[in-house]
């Protein structure tokens, strides 16, 4: 926003220099971008008059003019533009002088002719050429006639007025006009600006109503409002007005157009001005209909959304609401009667349609951040003031309605001893209600404390911390008390979550796995994958690019694609573990999505590498299942981990996988990756897990986890015997620990057989047990008794035959 110090003058008392000022608004308010003055660098700029102009001898385009500029006698200036003509006054750079660029104009013969300096155009003394007015845009500049010869041309040009570009952050929309920083240095400076309501000097015989008449669905314009001006001349704008738009950076138009713009500027109010005999029937305020195109002013045709808004008359959108105007409608030099827009637009739509169409205009930027309720009829108002002065025509009577907002302005309750702890200031009630003053905010005792109504053009403060902010700027930043470190040192500490997260890291790494960090986000497809729970999927609204839409339910999918990276880069030995969230909704109604820490890992190839004495073997089930077992018994977790053959997950091998549970509670599962989906990621055979790593953080623990040696012999007995096909290895474990006796310390399979000699329906398998007692030497008779009870009950219980 481009804010001309000339123009805030107008409202307040200034008395320091341009750069002060806006250091003063960098420190309270939004960042200043630069403070520029378009004469510096520039010199010997002056006003001529042409006396006269005469054709060059030797040239078909050149003019050799003779050229007032206040001394005593007239230059002769050969000069090339097509607009050149005696009796203007023009810009003179005179002999010496420098113009834009940087570039010094000397004295110089141009064809044999001499030329005593240059007649400019608008670019060539550093105007950009996306200012220049269309009538200049090829030639050089015109000045009115009252202008005085001889004068350096910079006042009346407005080059000495400094510009204040302000880098407005999206939260303070109303900082986008003249008015809203004027409120803005009001409070900084503890001024009561003069700021005018616009009267409107109407037509009586005409009225408004049988003009044109507009319909507006509330959720699409929350205002909607228009006025009606007949018998309007379209022309050039004056020179003052056109000054204010290019130092605004907008190029002046026509009369009519240039108000509009002006009033942007000033309340922050887009406004759209239609030719009103192009406009077909009545207006409403709708959603484009499929299929729909408009050209916009910028003569681009634009295929229109379903979600676009347009103003449409009777037959098609005449305008793309909020963006530009339609080109079908425009206001050119045959316009007699304008009809003139002034609205507010839902603000997500619009953005939406600027993005769709790579159409960020003045007005979209605006509607964007948001528009003053309360400014909307001022600026419809001033504007047809404007218009009826500088292009004539006649005001209807009345404003056509279509919609309209008020909001009801929050009140929030502010005390004293809140506002100081949080600024560390020691400010009273009667010095923090002295600054809402200032601020326009009305503000009332009550009890010790204060109501702070907000004023409806400052949207962006809802809580009581937002009124702490405006208090603190107000104040003064440089002006909070300061306080050095007191010496005394917080030790950090992590949270039991964040011990074990670590501990989880330190292990997996230690047992050869290398972390991965994957995207949160997926596709729906891959997020659907490895599901260890029921869950709805938690969409983006508007994501960057597809195969980055949807939230993750896994995290084994993330690393699929890891590995499938480094297959495809000839790395075959990969061993990965990731922790972090995934996300599950249990409706699709649901807000936010609960987030739940896993950690998973995969494996596939080798896990070492082969050399002369080690002959490796591809990773399979059990070496998967032995890093899983250490993990989890690294955490420290108390009780028996159980694994239990499943088929509910369809992404993984229906008979090499297993549930895992602890205690009875479910906290994952561990196998092989079913060879389909090993096809779909373009990888060899993978064997993976994936736990539930909030579960493990929840179930309970132990500390220490050492258990010191006995200094007592052991005893080891083994036992081989004969069990039907069909029982397990946790069966027999579990009967031996429950039926072994106190001293029973350790139980290893060390031998499984069903090959020849063993009957069909039968196999063989041998343990041997470890028994010790950490207080006395265990006697050859308590452990045969023991030992006696589990064959006892492994022929009893699971009809073993003990071998």
């Amino acid at each position: 926003m481009k804010v001309s110090y000339k123009w805030l003058k107008k409202y307040l008392n200034l008395d320091i220099p341009a750069k002060d000022l806006a250091e003063k608004i960098e420190r309270t308010a939004v960042e200043v971008d630069s403070v520029d003055i378009a004469e510096e660098g520039l010199k010997k700029l002056v006003i001529g008059h042409v006396l006269s102009m005469t054709s060059h001898p030797d040239s078909d385009h050149l003019h050799v003019c003779s050229v007032d500029v206040g001394e005593e006698e007239p230059l002769q200036i050969v000069c090339g533009a097509p607009n050149v003509d005696a009796g203007q006054k023009v810009i003179v750079a005179l002999p010496g002088s420098r113009i834009g660029g940087n570039v010094k104009i000397k004295r110089s013969k141009m064809r044999g002719v001499e030329s005593e300096g240059m007649i400019c155009a608008l670019d060539e003394i550093g105007f950009s050429k996306d200012v220049v007015p269309k009538e200049w845009a090829d030639g050089i500049y015109v000045f009115d006639d009252s202008v005085p010869v001889g004068e350096p041309v910079y006042h009346y040009l407005g080059m000495d007025d400094p510009i204040i570009d302000l880098d407005v952050t999206p939260n303070r929309g109303d900082m986008l006009s003249i008015l809203g920083t004027v409120h803005e240095l009001a409070a900084i400076y503890d001024q009561h600006p003069d700021i005018k309501k616009p009267i409107v000097h109407e037509d009586s015989a005409l009225n408004v109503n049988d003009e044109i008449k507009a319909s507006a669905d509330n959720s699409l314009a929350k205002t909607y409002k228009l006025r009606v001006i007949k018998d309007v001349k379209i022309a050039p704008s004056p020179s003052w007005l056109q000054i204010i738009l290019w130092n605004a950076g907008v190029r002046p138009i026509n009369n009519v157009v240039d108000v509009t713009n002006y009033i942007l500027m000033k309340y922050g109010q887009p406004l759209h001005s239609f030719d009103e005999d192009k406009i077909d029937g009545d207006i409403q305020v709708r959603l484009a209909q499929k299929g729909e195109k408009i050209k916009t002013l910028d003569e681009e045709d634009h295929d229109l959304s379903p979600e676009d808004i347009v103003i449409a008359d009777n037959d098609h959108p005449i305008a793309l609401a909020g963006v530009m105007g339609g080109y079908n409608t425009q206001i050119d030099e045959q316009t007699t009667n304008v009809v003139l827009e002034s609205a507010i637009f839902d603000s997500i739509r619009i953005r939406k349609t600027a993005q769709r169409h790579v159409l960020h205009s003045e007005a979209s930027q605006r509607f964007e951040r948001g528009i003053n309720p309360d400014g909307v009829e001022d600026a419809i108002n001033e504007a047809v003031n404007l218009i009826q002065e500088l292009a004539g025509g006649k005001v209807a009577k009345g404003i056509v309605t279509a919609s309209e907002y008020h909001p009801e302005l929050p009140t929030i309750f502010i005390t004293a001893a809140r506002t100081n702890h949080v600024l560390g200031t020691d400010l009273k009630i009667e010095d923090i209600k002295a600054i809402f003053d200032r601020l326009g905010f009305i503000s009332e005792k009550q009890n010790d404390g204060l109501n702070v109504t907000i004023p409806a053009r400052r949207w962006d403060i809802h809580i009581e911390a937002d009124l702490f902010e405006e208090v603190a700027r107000i104040y003064g930043y440089d002006n909070l008390p300061a306080t050095l470190p007191t010496g005394r040192q917080t030790i950090g500490v992590l949270t039991s979550a964040q011990k074990v997260q670590r501990v989880a890291r330190h292990v997996l790494e230690g047992l050869g796995l290398t972390q991965a960090i994957s995207y949160s986000l997926t596709t729906e497809e891959k997020a659907q994958l490895f599901m260890m729970r029921e869950s709805k999927l938690t969409k983006l609204l508007s994501p960057m690019t597809q195969d980055h839409s949807t939230l993750r339910m896994n995290l084994l999918s993330g690393l699929l694609d890891d590995v499938s990276y480094n297959h495809a880069h000839k790395v075959n030995d990969v061993a990965l573990y990731e922790t972090g969230r995934v996300f599950y909704k249990d409706t699709d109604d649901q807000v936010r999505p609960d987030e739940v820490e896993h950690v998973a890992g995969v494996v596939t190839g080798n896990l070492t590498d082969p050399s002369w004495n080690n002959h490796v073997k591809s990773v399979d089930f059990y070496d998967l299942k032995g890093i899983v077992d250490q993990f989890i018994e690294n955490l420290g977790i108390n009780g028996d981990i159980e694994y239990t053959s499943t088929n509910k997950y369809p992404e993984m091998h229906p008979g090499r996988t297993a549930d895992i549970n602890i205690h009875g509670h479910y906290v994952g599962f561990i196998g092989q990756v079913h060879p389909k989906i090993t096809k779909q990621f373009k990888i060899k055979e993978t064997y993976a897990f994936e736990l539930n790593l909030q579960t493990l953080i929840d179930l309970p623990k132990s500390d220490d986890q050492y258990q010191a040696i006995s200094k007592y012999p052991s005893v080891e007995r083994d036992i081989s015997f004969l069990v039907d096909s069909d029982v397990t290895n946790d069966q027999i474990v579990n009967l031996m620990k429950k039926r072994g006796g106190a001293f029973l310390h350790d139980i290893r399979l060390f031998d499984i057989y069903d090959g020849a000699n063993v009957p069909d329906g039968k196999k063989s398998m041998a343990y041997s047990l470890h028994y010790v007692n950490p207080r006395e030497t265990l006697k050859d008779e308590v452990v045969t008794t023991a030992f006696e009870k589990i064959k006892k009950r492994l022929t009893d219980e699971l009809n073993a035959e003990i071998r």
